[in-house]
């Protein structure tokens, strides 16, 4: 029986109030297998079971934190996509006749049992992922739950989300998923919720690197006892995705990951008739003008740059500094960053934790030295010391860098910050417009038409205003030229899934 102050945590995390998991704590010593127990061998979620794949090969997951292995997943093959679609394909006629209020109920249980297991969740998906344990528990885990919660709540409601429609749209049919591994169960809540409120049925692929949290997710679909067929996950890499996306009997494919993939699924789409969406990369602009208040607007960058270790399509990678301000501002960041804790990411007390693998931190490394050649001062905290094991980079920065820097067109996907100036509003909105992408900015002033007349000319789809990486289920996701179009989340998340 849950107590009365568990069942305020829950409604609080359902509302999205208050993040789940303030109420336990972990030691540095933490012993993750007396949380989760993980299977040295992994098989694919299809038609409501766990099931081998048709040739068996496996592929190895790793800790990043440690670079060591923690479990086998299976490489599904084009049949076994085949048989994913199929068994999705069954389950729609059936799962999209059901009312909303019935498909809302699913959702709803589903959601109910992610707060309950919240603890496996989070310690599994730092454990795959390398992200802190601070933020599994307290915004990734409790963001998934309150999706579900929240496209729960629209399940029945879909003639409102349309303005002008005299009935409920149709759903699109069977939709196939492709998550990254930077916020896997997030990613994972982003898609399947709004699909499954529409009447959609799903064929999910997490990435490589960070597919364990998609399967425990399965196991709780399948406790949550949904039809058989209407969640299908199946694990592997880049041959498994193309199998997803070139399948006949897909209507819809979501897509979230890197620019470059995004263009060769764009273009593999091209010339049927299935609805896709793209949220791809982004190099986003931080602007703090003059009047900003310094301290809190530090803090932003620390968030904006190294939450989630530079690992977030929309990261403030790009830091805009007012000129007057410059000097101040950034003796301010590096005397932050010195009290940067940088580690174990099962350690409550870590900050930023591990790079999610060896090919990114491999890659970090070799942009951070182009940046050194292209003449950029360099910045890293002298008193932050790293693990000698796993994947591991100190939070650092370039000042002074010109727009025609390689850092300040490329997305690093790192800890890495670029610094420039502006002298007037029109430079600065000048600055921040010049990337091929357009996914997220923020602003930093205490005047009010300062930020509306800088938001306005922004060609960002998410601005933030004082604050940054602050993500709520009723709010939309989404960019712009090469960042990708559609849009994920709130009302405007129903979309993509719909026939309207």
């Amino acid at each position: 029986m849950q107590t009365q102050e568990q069942k305020k945590k829950n409604q609080e995390v359902s509302t999205g109030e208050q993040s789940l998991g303030a109420d336990f704590d972990y030691a540095p010593s933490i012993e993750s297998t007396d949380i989760v127990k993980i299977n040295p061998k992994n098989k694919l979620f299809i038609g409501g079971k766990f099931v081998d794949s048709a040739e068996k090969k496996y592929f190895k997951t790793e800790n990043p934190a440690t670079g060591e292995t923690l479990a086998e997943l299976t490489e599904a093959t084009a049949k076994d996509v085949d048989s994913a679609v199929k068994a999705a394909r069954k389950a729609f006629g059936p799962w999209s006749k059901l009312s909303g209020q019935e498909r809302g109920r699913y959702l709803y249980r589903i959601a109910r049992l992610i707060q309950e297991r919240s603890r496996e969740l989070a310690v599994l998906e730092t454990l795959d992922n390398g992200k802190p344990i601070r933020e599994s528990r307290d915004i990734d885990i409790p963001l998934v739950a309150a999706h579900f919660f929240y496209y729960a709540g629209w399940a029945d409601k879909l003639q409102y989300a349309v303005p002008g429609a005299k009935s409920a749209p149709k759903p699109l049919g069977v939709v196939g998923q492709i998550i990254p591994w930077n916020f896997p169960l997030l990613m994972a809540a982003w898609k399947i919720a709004p699909a499954l409120a529409c009447g959609n049925t799903v064929v999910l692929k997490p990435a490589e690197t960070t597919s364990l949290s998609c399967l425990l997710l399965a196991e709780i679909i399948q406790e949550a006892g949904l039809p058989e067929g209407v969640v299908n996950i199946v694990t592997g890499a880049g041959e498994t995705g193309a199998a997803i996306v070139n399948h006949p009997d897909i209507n819809k494919v979501a897509f979230t990951g890197s620019t470059d993939v995004g263009k060769i699924i764009a273009r593999s789409v091209a010339n049927t008739d299935k609805k896709l969406t793209l949220e791809l990369g982004g190099k986003s602009a931080h602007i703090i003008y003059e009047d900003a208040a310094i301290d809190q607007a530090v803090e932003g960058v620390i968030n904006g740059i190294f939450f989630n270790q530079g690992h977030v399509c929309c990261a403030g990678s790009r830091l805009l500094l007012e000129e007057s301000i410059a000097e101040t501002v950034v003796e301010k960041l590096k005397a932050r960053m010195e009290k940067i804790r940088v580690g174990n990411p099962l350690d409550k007390n870590t900050d930023v934790g591990a790079i999610n693998s060896a090919a990114e931190h491999v890659k970090i490394k070799k942009l951070i030295e182009t940046g050194k050649t292209e003449g950029g001062e360099y910045f890293e905290p002298s008193s932050v010391n790293l693990p000698a094991k796993g994947y591991y980079h100190k939070p650092c920065f370039f000042n002074r860098v010109s727009s025609a820097f390689t850092l300040s067109r490329v997305e690093v996907f790192g800890p890495v910050l670029a610094i420039s100036t502006f002298r007037t509003t029109q430079e600065a909105i000048s600055k921040a417009n010049d990337t091929q992408y357009g996914l997220a900015a923020g602003i930093w002033s205490e005047k009010g038409s300062k930020i509306h007349k800088t938001a306005a000319a922004l060609k960002a789809g998410v601005i933030w205003a004082n604050t940054y990486n602050k993500f709520d289920p009723t709010s939309p996701f989404g960019g712009f030229n090469e960042s990708g179009y559609g849009r994920e989340g709130g009302r405007h998340g129903l979309f993509p899934y719909l026939d309207i």
